[in-house]
């Protein structure tokens, strides 16, 4: 009888296809949800100081705080799920970094807030709508990402999508910081407001950072 070489009995077979032999933690899916949802509530908070009063900012950066505070509860949930689960839908690491800049996006959006308060700033620069705009739609964007992570399908124009507004709030960042400087405003007030503007940039980055960790994620599950 003729012999078989292992190029002919891969060839009987067939395609290849991935098996899990254990049942995976599917928990995490919610939770990233959940957080990429508290996200979007607080780039509303963002819309909604750009139209506020000075007197109405305190009570919106007090909302602010209480959504910064649910994203924190968010991320503690993943990282005691993450460590009390012995099979996870894809890699620790990759759940570690996806969970921390979701983290670090409510993060820098309080922060920025809460700058706008503590300085008593007036009036902000005209270009930070924009720069709040772009973390609103980006915003959106993850949020609509995240259920995909089920079947990492529909993944690529996210990811595309999320990167192009984040150069293009670089771009809006190095418009504001040429008008700061400008002549117009005082030393003090450039340095307010450049920290706010900074910050709203942090933002963008920590969308992108999420965006990266996705297409991380789907490449190797892939």
């Amino acid at each position: 009888m003729p012999s078989i070489s292992l190029t002919e009995t891969d060839a009987y077979r067939g395609p290849h296809v991935r098996f899990r032999l254990t049942p995976r933690e599917t928990s995490f899916y919610d939770m990233f949800a959940a957080s990429a949802d508290n996200i979007v509530t607080g780039s509303k908070l963002l819309m909604e100081l750009l139209g506020a009063d000075t007197s109405a900012r305190a009570e919106i950066a007090e909302r602010m705080r209480a959504a910064e505070h649910a994203g924190d509860d968010a991320t503690h949930a993943i990282f005691h799920q993450l460590n009390s689960s012995f099979i996870t839908p894809f890699d620790r690491e990759d759940i570690y970094a996806l969970a921390s800049s979701l983290d670090d996006i409510m993060d820098f959006m309080e922060e920025a807030v809460d700058l706008v308060v503590l300085y008593s700033v007036e009036e902000l620069p005209k270009g930070v709508e924009q720069q709040i705009e772009v973390l609103a739609r980006a915003a959106e964007l993850t949020a609509e990402a995240m259920p995909h992570l089920r079947t990492m399908e529909n993944l690529t124009e996210y990811w595309i999508e999320v990167n192009r507004l984040e150069n293009q709030a670089d771009q809006i960042h190095r418009k504001l910081l040429a008008h700061l400087f400008n002549g117009k405003y005082d030393a003090i007030e450039v340095l307010k407001l450049k920290q706010i503007v900074d910050v709203l940039e942090e933002a963008a980055d920590a969308f992108e950072h999420v965006a990266n960790t996705v297409e991380t994620i789907a490449v190797k599950e892939s």
